[in-house]
């Protein structure tokens, strides 16, 4: 073979040769990113619809059966999933493997679209999202305080959720158990019957008198200034000023029908954070973040990324503030890999033990033993090349890979011995010994 040919006439060039690729390897190894498992693009697309106070058939016949006509004729479609309950209507759409979901979802985003003005139209609009199984929060943070759960979840908002969504790699934060504001109006229904009005009545007057327009511009000499008509309300007391119309004639304000006051949404998820102090179990008001990467994002380091900002927030953070990390799914990705590492460089020493056991030879050992390191650092260049990721499946096979490379260095070293014991020169037994079988090896 020309390789081993070269190799055998050079051997300076062949050692320069080694030494290069292990350090294209190293360094492409550590340019890898490490995943648990392989990027896979699944080609799942979900459109979900709210139709707000539907009942579950409505919403099957006026939302998901229109829905489902609009996207069945497009290509490449497997199967077509739907689940209609109160309020709220699911499709997941399966299409086949070779389909790229980016597409695919456009494609269904452009189908749906086509159908909007079909739909309801006191539905809000259809969210088409590609499912991705690996999108799964990659760290949880809790965040408690000695503080109101309305000033806790402000400041968990608005400093520490916007400081980790600016983080390269991270494609969503979701807020749990958060006290978000809101300016509430209780009705007196007795009231507003004996004015001849009804929530509707009330409805319109706060969307009526409670909103901005564009006034026009205004110009003078050289400049041109824009007008607009400021009709926001500012605080609660001026919503409670607002004036009703009714049937009756009489003046009636907001504040004589109803209750208004500043306070906070309904809670549809809540968090706790348990404490152990002084031997007893407590558990305190606390708001729950959930970190989501972006997909193909190195788990790892966005990990890390998010441990270096959180080590900052904590010095800039009022102290009674504690951010606790009570999750962390890059740490078992850590674990798992480094085991299979482990387990490959335990496998290359019994390897290359075993040989030293059958060949008896100190010189045929070390050779076989560099051939085994040399190979498995020289793959990572490849591996970086055509965007492979550290994870399960290419860390054992670089493991079955170890006992390929033994299989193989055993035969030629075998082979060479043999053309030595025919009488032949070392250069000679390794040139004819590995063209033999160099072809059949590779």
């Amino acid at each position: 073979m020309i390789l081993a040919d070269v190799s055998i006439r050079r051997p300076v060039f062949a050692a320069m040769m080694i030494v290069a690729l292990l350090v294209l390897g190293w360094t492409s190894f550590n340019r890898l990113n490490v995943e648990l498992f392989p990027d896979i693009d699944f080609p799942f697309v979900v459109v979900s619809t709210v139709y707000p106070g539907a009942g579950a058939e409505s919403v099957e016949i006026e939302v998901t059966r229109e829905i489902e006509d609009a996207v069945n004729p497009i290509s490449g479609i497997e199967t077509i999933e739907s689940t209609s309950s109160e309020g709220l209507s699911i499709v997941l759409i399966e299409f086949e493997l070779e389909r790229q979901s980016i597409v695919a979802a456009q494609e269904v985003r452009d189908k749906v679209s086509s159908i909007r003005g079909e739909l309801p139209d006191d539905i809000e609009d259809p969210i088409i999202q590609r499912f991705d199984p690996a999108a799964q929060a990659v760290m949880s943070l809790v965040i408690s305080g000695d503080r109101s759960p309305r000033e806790l979840t402000y400041i968990t908002k608005e400093n520490i959720k916007k400081r980790i969504e600016n983080i390269s790699g991270i494609g969503a934060v979701n807020l749990l158990g958060g006290y978000e504001r809101e300016i509430q109006v209780e009705l007196d229904l007795d009231l507003l019957n004996s004015y001849g009005l009804t929530p509707f009545d009330i409805q319109r007057v706060i969307a009526s008198e409670n909103f901005e327009l564009p006034g026009g511009s205004l110009k003078k000499d050289r400049s041109e200034l824009l007008v607009r008509t400021m009709g926001r309300v500012n605080s609660v007391e001026e919503l409670k000023d607002f004036i009703i119309d009714n049937p009756k004639g009489y003046f009636i304000k907001l504040s004589d029908v109803a209750d208004v006051y500043d306070g906070i949404k309904e809670q549809r998820s809540i968090a706790r954070l348990g404490l152990r102090e002084d031997g007893d179990f407590s558990r305190r008001r606390a708001i729950s973040l959930d970190i989501i990467t972006q997909s193909g994002a190195n788990v790892v380091e966005v990990a890390d990324a998010i441990r270096e900002e959180l080590v900052q927030l904590r010095t800039e953070l009022p102290k009674d503030l504690t951010i606790t990390i009570v999750q962390d799914r890059s740490q078992f990705t850590r674990d798992a890999v480094h085991d299979v590492v482990i387990n490959l460089i335990y496998g290359g020493i019994l390897a290359i033990f075993v040989v030293f056991l059958f060949l008896a030879n100190i010189r045929s050992t070390i050779i076989t033993g560099i051939a085994i390191p040399v190979s498995i650092i020289s793959t990572f260049t490849f591996m970086n090349a055509l965007g492979f990721t550290l994870n399960f499946m290419t860390l054992l096979g670089l493991s079955l890979a170890v006992g390929l490379l033994i299989d193989d260095a055993i035969v030629v070293i075998e082979n060479i011995y043999r053309h030595l014991s025919m009488g032949k020169n070392g250069a000679e037994a390794a040139s004819d010994g590995t063209s033999e079988i160099g072809l059949a090896v590779t």
